[in-house]
């Protein structure tokens, strides 16, 4: 796992360089994601340790992945993530993970993560641009998806794809872990 002031010195260098690319005062960039322009300066500042759902929405203001934001190498044209570098940036209750394995620009924000969810555990999304999509995986367990207010359950060895830009859950409802693998891509911005 990378050193957690490594990543959040890379978030406030990368949050700083994009909005200055794409010419957004603070105010600009904070009424576009719906972050508090305090909460953008901490970030900035690398003073604070923002949530997912903060940096989603931030990441989608200026059109880039979590990975984007998150990148703390330049590299090139090919890049290995060693599975000690991922970056988890959900941690359930009980012990649960979600873990940014890697993203890319292509031609809008694409993510692969790697979930593992305890028994009970529970993330909730807001919803993503319109145009996202995500598919799912379900590795091992079963996975309660909570898509537009409907539960649908999502047994191992499945996949399910759906428009991200609906408010979702997903739930172990289980008693047993739940693993997922997920590819989120987000369409570049207009």
């Amino acid at each position: 796992m990378p050193d957690p002031d490594l990543v959040s010195r890379a978030l406030a260098r990368n949050l700083k360089r994009l909005r200055a690319e794409r010419g957004h005062t603070l105010d600009a960039l904070a009424a576009r994601s719906g972050v508090s322009r305090g909460m953008i300066v901490q970030i900035e500042q690398g003073r604070t340790n923002p949530s997912v759902a903060t940096v989603v929405r931030l990441g989608d203001a200026l059109g880039v992945s979590i990975a984007t934001l998150l990148d703390y190498e330049e590299g090139p044209d090919v890049r290995i993530i060693p599975g000690d570098q991922a970056v988890p940036l959900w941690t359930g209750v009980s012990g649960g993970t979600g873990t940014l394995l890697h993203g890319i620009e292509a031609p809008g924000p694409l993510e692969l993560w790697e979930w593992r969810m305890e028994p009970g555990e529970e993330y909730s999304s807001e919803p993503h641009p319109a145009g996202t999509v995500e598919i799912v995986r379900v590795d091992e367990g079963e996975l309660t998806l909570v898509h537009d207010g409907a539960g649908r359950p999502v047994p191992a060895g499945s996949t399910v794809s759906f428009d991200a830009a609906y408010a979702h859950v997903y739930r172990n409802a289980g008693d047993r872990v739940l693993r997922l693998t997920m590819v989120v891509s987000v369409p570049p911005p207009r």
